[in-house]
């Protein structure tokens, strides 16, 4: 049966039940200023969630910690059920030393709003380059792959091309391949279009819409492209001063929001008469 032009919202089941990725009760500061206040949610595994709210509101901060280019202050993450900012030591959970941290974040991979694409390798070097050198694929193994990711996201005749004669959507394609190359269970999307000209945006959420379509992948997704977030979202989380304000499917998000905040922020985004 051929995919439909949108996905599913049927959110998938958990294996046995276990969440993919677990909050409990993360704080994360930096001085004086908290960002994350006591944060309390979960992610079950194939789950496709987008964060909204304005800027500020703790949401990019959320993946870092993900990806480990932060620290919680507070509180615990777990991946897979196993800690994730932390480590067992005998019967005690101790913060995750850097060789725990790179073993647990293979699992997780990241499109950020730069590409950062290496400008001296083709478009195949950019996306061979991890899977052979962090995973120890061959570099058959690995270049197959390139091939069928290039494909998927409409680059198959770059793939010998060099990042600077791509177009910033092109670029930002081969990121999402890049990333897809390390086979993560979790993808974390900050923004993927923000540094996007606005003609560009749309082939890059069509690209996202058919990974979401044709994989069971995890997605975290920070974005204010609402149309995108109630197309491919199984659940909406608003967030505001760090803490959920408000979440639910996207039907009730975007057409019947409980709260005034969201309904605040929806207006200055869509300005659609909430």
């Amino acid at each position: 049966m051929p995919p439909s032009d949108t996905p599913s919202t049927e959110a998938p089941q958990g294996v046995e039940g276990q969440p993919q990725i677990v909050f409990d009760q993360v704080v994360k500061r930096f001085g004086e200023l908290t960002v994350l206040d006591r944060l309390d949610f979960a992610v079950e595994p194939g789950e496709r969630v987008t964060l909204i709210g304005p800027s500020g509101s703790g949401k990019t901060t959320i993946l870092r910690l993900l990806m480990t280019l932060e620290k919680v202050t507070e509180g615990h993450i777990h991946v897979a059920g196993e800690p994730f900012s932390h480590m067992r030591r005998g019967n005690h959970l101790v913060p995750a030393n850097e060789s725990y941290l790179r073993r647990r974040r293979r699992s997780i991979g990241m499109v950020f709003q730069q590409f950062n694409l290496f400008p001296n390798m083709t478009v195949r070097k950019n996306v061979i380059e991890a899977p052979v050198h962090v995973l120890g694929l061959s570099k058959d193994e690995a270049d197959e792959r390139a091939v069928e990711l290039l494909e998927l996201v409409g680059l198959g005749d770059k793939i010998d091309a060099h990042p600077t004669q791509l177009s910033g959507g092109q670029q930002q394609r081969v990121a999402i391949a890049r990333a897809l190359a390390m086979r993560p269970d979790i993808l974390l999307l900050d923004e993927v279009t923000s540094a996007l000209d606005p003609e560009l945006v749309a082939g890059v959420l069509d690209v996202l819409r058919q990974v979401a379509e044709s994989t069971d992948i995890t997605m975290l997704c920070v974005t204010h492209e609402m149309g995108f977030a109630r197309d491919v979202s199984h659940r909406v989380l608003m967030f505001d001063k760090g803490r959920i304000a408000e979440e639910g499917t996207p039907e009730q998000i975007f057409e019947d929001p409980r709260e005034e905040r969201t309904r605040s922020f929806l207006r200055s985004v869509l300005d659609n008469g909430f």
